[in-house]
């Protein structure tokens, strides 16, 4: 998944102890990182990059070349890389199953701990989409199979609905991306998917207007008329709430052709092939590949 780019290069160049002419002919001579673009067409550097260039200039500090120590970053990478990705899938699903454990106890001291534990480990992308994107599906399957109650079910989506609110309201709105609306499908009250969709979105730059769920209709029209977005994204997760949440898909882009309209979340992801092949073009998908595919198509994002 693309990374947020927040440094300029003036800035990236005070912090890793370079100058900037330095850094634009490391980039062309050796292609080691890629900074992104805003749209002024400045270069923007990641936290990801933040760490390679402080590992290389720490390398040349040693005596060695910058094409010895860029030599020595990817034999490292390569070398650690499967080890790496085994230890954290190990560490990641083993917090998944704490939090999980912890929350279908109303133990929320011990699940708030597993959280700030899963923070202290990993990226807060990580975070979201290996650990709490992953409590979200196994209590909502084992609430949808009977294994738990409501009330279990309630208080789970009530600490998660708390931690993800936490993460979005501290995110902040770059406005380099066009500006969407993000709501829950008529009479759906599960928000917790969209909620980490909206951040996702977030992340990566675009402005995004979250308006959650039970929010009425004729309300949800007025926004789309004083914001004028240019995308609208619904999110419905029980079955008997599709229809209306396609109906009123359908709806909004009759009133506002030049919307693009995104629907998720996993009655969607579930229905029956019919109705997928009705709302294809629609689909935003469960994955962050998916994701990252529906807006390359819909709004030239990469």
């Amino acid at each position: 998944m693309a990374q947020i780019g927040k440094y300029n290069i003036k800035a990236i160049s005070n912090i890793v102890g370079i100058l900037p002419g330095t850094l634009r002919a490391w980039e062309r001579r050796y292609n080691i990182i890629s900074p992104v673009r805003n749209d002024a067409g400045h270069r923007l550097y990641t936290e990801e990059h933040v760490y390679i260039l402080k590992w290389l200039v720490q390398k040349v500090n040693e005596g060695f070349t910058i094409g010895q120590a860029i030599n020595l970053y990817e034999a490292k990478e390569h070398k650690t890389s499967k080890d790496e990705v085994l230890t954290e899938n190990f560490q990641s699903d083993h917090l998944v199953n704490k939090i999980v454990s912890s929350l279908l106890s109303f133990e929320e001291g011990d699940a708030h701990n597993y959280v700030n534990e899963a923070f202290s480990i990993f990226s807060i992308d990580k975070v979201l989409f290996k650990i709490l994107a992953k409590v979200i599906i196994l209590i909502g399957d084992k609430w949808r199979n009977g294994e738990i109650t409501s009330a279990h079910e309630h208080f789970a989506s009530s600490f998660l609905r708390t931690k993800l609110g936490m993460i979005y309201q501290n995110l902040p709105n770059n406005k380099h991306l066009p500006k969407l609306i993000a709501v829950c499908g008529p009479e759906e009250k599960h928000e917790l998917a969209l909620l980490i969709f909206t951040i996702y979105l977030r992340r990566i730059g675009f402005q995004v207007i979250y308006l959650g769920a039970s929010i009425d209709s004729a309300d949800v029209e007025q926004v789309i008329n004083e914001v004028n977005p240019a995308g609208f994204i619904l999110s419905c997760t029980l079955k008997e709430h599709l229809k209306k949440t396609i109906d009123f898909a359908i709806k909004i882009k009759k009133l506002e052709p030049n919307v693009i309209i995104g629907i998720g979340g996993h009655a969607v992801s579930n229905c029956e092939t019919p109705i997928m092949d009705s709302i294809q073009e629609l689909y935003v998908g469960d994955q962050q590949a998916n994701w990252d595919e529906w807006l390359k198509q819909n709004f030239n994002y990469k």
